[in-house]
């Protein structure tokens, strides 16, 4: 594959030095032979700093994945959406185009969705999505998409379609038989953590999803297969939205 200048990508986040994204890109330039590609994190404190972001790279940049806190505050710095993200309030993947937009993307829908649809079973009707944030948005788009209610827990719920951690009783958890941690409670160094949620009612109809990748068995996934519950941790999510992004920056 001939390359003519450089390429930059990079992950616009806040404190994240354990990304996931460049490591992975970085070795998949690397397999590809594509040595004027270059994958950075652009780590910022306020995602009033992401114009500067933009002016400083505007030569070479490419594409960006987007992380927490700003999948959804980067979406007023954008000059376009496409329709999944726009439908789902949240972008994790700009693509600078060859017109000089920046056009926002939702690849976590496509990452989430293509990962937990072979452990759906005919009994989950109904899911937990614990914590609010941009990706929590995806997760409930891909959820519905399945013919899966949702409901939303949050520490201060604000909307009509959440609940409390302390709302949470044995009745609502057997109906609501998949639950999928949003939040970032339990990722490495403090893999202790976990959401406030009554494990002893968990059971094997149960499926419990994390989001989180490192550790690769969160203290959540750990005490819901205590319980004999079957359980799923990110990282296939993260490579399957990660190749997302890379066909969408690829394509003309």
């Amino acid at each position: 594959m001939e390359e003519r200048k450089n390429k930059l990508f990079g992950l616009l986040g806040k404190n994240i030095s354990y990304s996931f994204s460049k490591g992975y890109f970085k070795e998949k330039f690397e397999k590809l032979g594509l040595k004027k590609h270059k994958y950075v994190n652009f780590d910022i404190q306020t995602i009033d700093d992401f114009p500067k972001v933009i002016e400083k790279n505007d030569d070479y940049l490419k594409g960006m994945n987007v992380t927490i806190p700003y999948k959804e505050e980067v979406i007023q710095h954008l000059s376009k959406l496409d329709k999944t993200a726009k439908k789902i309030g949240a972008v994790n993947t700009i693509k600078f185009t060859k017109r000089g937009d920046l056009k926002g993307y939702n690849t976590d829908v496509v990452g989430f969705e293509n990962s937990i649809t072979p452990f759906l079973k005919k009994h989950h009707k109904r899911a937990l999505i614990l914590g609010t944030g941009g990706a929590s948005k995806a997760v409930a788009y891909a959820l519905k998409n399945n013919d899966i209610k949702v409901k939303f827990v949050s520490r201060k719920p604000y909307k009509e379609n959440m609940i409390s951690y302390k709302d949470l009783t044995q009745e609502i958890l057997k109906k609501y038989n998949v639950i999928v941690n949003c939040t970032p409670l339990g990722t490495f160094p403090e893999i202790e953590k976990c959401p406030d949620i009554p494990y002893q009612f968990i059971t094997k109809k149960h499926l419990l999803y994390d989001l989180i990748y490192n550790p690769e068995a969160t203290t959540f996934l750990k005490k819901g297969q205590q319980n004999g519950a079957t359980i799923k941790n990110g990282y296939e999510m993260l490579q399957l939205q990660a190749e997302e992004s890379w066909r969408i920056w690829n394509e003309d």
